[in-house]
Order: C-alpha cells, then sequence, then structure tokens
C-alpha cells in the first residue's frame, strides 16, 4: 500500500536530504506539498525548487503532516527553534541524522509524538538506497504506512527491531558507498600501476564494479558467496587474488575494522 503524506517539509536539503527529495518527487510525492527549510541551499536545490514549484522556505504557519530532519547531527541544536515550529503534535518526524536518537529528537520537538529513526544512503537518488529504520510505540497505522512509502520508494527498506541497530546500518550501508568507491580508486590505481594508462584503469575498475553489482541485482537468490566462486578457478588468477584478499589480515579484516570504526563514531555523534 503506498501512502504518500499530503504535506512534507525537508529540513536540510544537502546531499543526502535532496537525494531522498529527488527520489520522493520521482516516485510520486505531490511537489505543492513540499517545503524546505535550508539557510543555505545548492544551486541544484534552487534549481529543482523553481522547475517543482517547491516552497523554500516552508510559509509561515505551515504544519506538515511529515517532517524530515537531515540536518548534519552537529548543526541539530541549531535548527531546533526551526523543528519545533514545524513538528506539531500531529505531525510524523522522520530523520536521517546519524547518532541521534529518538530521545535527542523528542528534546528538540517536544510537542510532535510520532518519530521514526532512519539511515539510508545517496543511491537513494536513484532509487537503489539501502535504509533501515527504527520507529517509536506513537506512530498511527497511516504514519507508518507513510514512513514505508517514503522510505522504500528510494531502494531497499526494512524494519529494525530495535534503535540500537541504527548505527550499525549506519556504519554498514550508510557510509557503504563511500566504500565501494574507494575500491574503485584502489583497483584502478593497481591496474595503474601494471602499466595501464590511468583514465583506462580507471573506467575498467568502474566497469568492473558496475558490472559486478549488475549481477548481485540480477540475481538476489544468489549468494555473494555463489557469485565469486562462480567467476574463480581454482589455481587460476581469481584464486590467487582472494588468496591475499581473505588472508588473515585481509579484506574482511580490513572491512570489519573500518565498519567498526564508523559504528564507533555514530555513537559519538549522539553525544
Amino acid at each position: 500500500m503506498t501512502a504518500w503524506p499530503d504535506s512534507l517539509a525537508l529540513v536540510g536539503a544537502g546531499k543526502m536530504g535532496g537525494a531522498m527529495l529527488r527520489g520522493w518527487l520521482a516516485g510520486g510525492l505531490a511537489a505543492d506539498g513540499v517545503a524546505i527549510l535550508d539557510p543555505a541551499p545548492s544551486m541544484d536545490i534552487l534549481d529543482l525548487v523553481r522547475d517543482r514549484g517547491l516552497a523554500l522556505p516552508p510559509p509561515p504557519g505551515f504544519k506538515p503532516e511529515v517532517v524530515v530532519l537531515a540536518v548534519k547531527p552537529q548543526t541539530l541544536d541549531s535548527a531546533a527553534p526551526a523543528i519545533a515550529e514545524l513538528a506539531h503534535d500531529g505531525a510524523l518526524v522522520v530523520s536521517i541524522i546519524a547518532g541521534k536518537r529518538i530521545a535527542d529528537l523528542q528534546a528538540r520537538a517536544p510537542n510532535a509524538r510520532a518519530f521514526v529513526r532512519a539511515m539510508p544512503n545517496t543511491p537513494a537518488a536513484i532509487g537503489r538506497g539501502v535504509t533501515g529504520a527504527a520507529a517509536n510505540d506513537a506512530l498511527s497505522d497511516r504514519q507508518r504506512e507513510i514512513a514505508r512509502t517514503l522510505l522504500s520508494t528510494v531502494g531497499l527498506f526494512d524494519w529494525l527491531p530495535d534503535e540500537t541497530l541504527i548505527d550499525a546500518v549506519t556504519a554498514l550501508s550508510g557510509s557503504g558507498p563511500a566504500y565501494v568507491f574507494a575500491l574503485v580508486e584502489a583497483m584502478a590505481a593497481a591496474g595503474a600501476a601494471l602499466g595501464l594508462p590511468p583514465d583506462v584503469a580507471m573506467r575498467f575498475a568502474r566497469g568492473t564494479v558496475e558490472g559486478a553489482g549488475e549481477l548481485l541485482a540480477r540475481a538476489p537468490e544468489v549468494s555473494a558467496a555463489q557469485l565469486r566462486q562462480n567467476v574463480t578457478s581454482p589455481g587460476g588468477t581469481t584464486a590467487a587474488a582472494l588468496a591475499v584478499l581473505q588472508s588473515s589480515d585481509g579484506l574482511e579484516a580490513l572491512m570489519k575494522k573500518a565498519i567498526a570504526a564508523a559504528h564507533e563514531r555514530a555513537g559519538e555523534l549522539a553525544g
């Protein structure tokens, strides 16, 4: 069941907030009910406001059905007065602010009762995002369906059983696209070190990751392990490379360390 809100205020229209807004508008959210609050909107957002007829800033007395919080964690306090004005007692507050718990949000929006804390990632802009979310007990059935519509329209979505798991989602998929981009950079650099022209190495690295990702997307019933095995001949070149990547200090150990660092930082941002 699809349930779009009649009106929505987006507080913070940076990279993540802007990406989700574009995904929502493409998915069916009515532009005439959308208002943006951002003290320094980018040219892209200003173009979107002009082209789609969005309100910037929200008109006086605007009481949106949904308030989406997409400000940086460090600016939550400075945005709190404006958030409190928008988040009336009947509003659903959806936050994608890293590290800030529902209790933190309630303190800044004391009139609101229904809160969802979510962590998406930037591929939401093209409908390929990954989002995990947790809600408090105050959501009505309609508010829960609205939250599901907003978060699932921009990609893979799942409710989490406990809010404490949000930081793990932040560390894994919220920050995850940057890990993949870093992998492309590293692969290209390795190819260039072997003599490939740098531009060719980068094109081949990008194309390899894009193609591998598409294989994952087109075969959701096949495990990543099986896909890996499918391209690994015993004693071949891929097996030689995987012996390095799967060593005790290889890729798995490095990713665990990296994701643990992101998880720790997400916890620090809650302070």
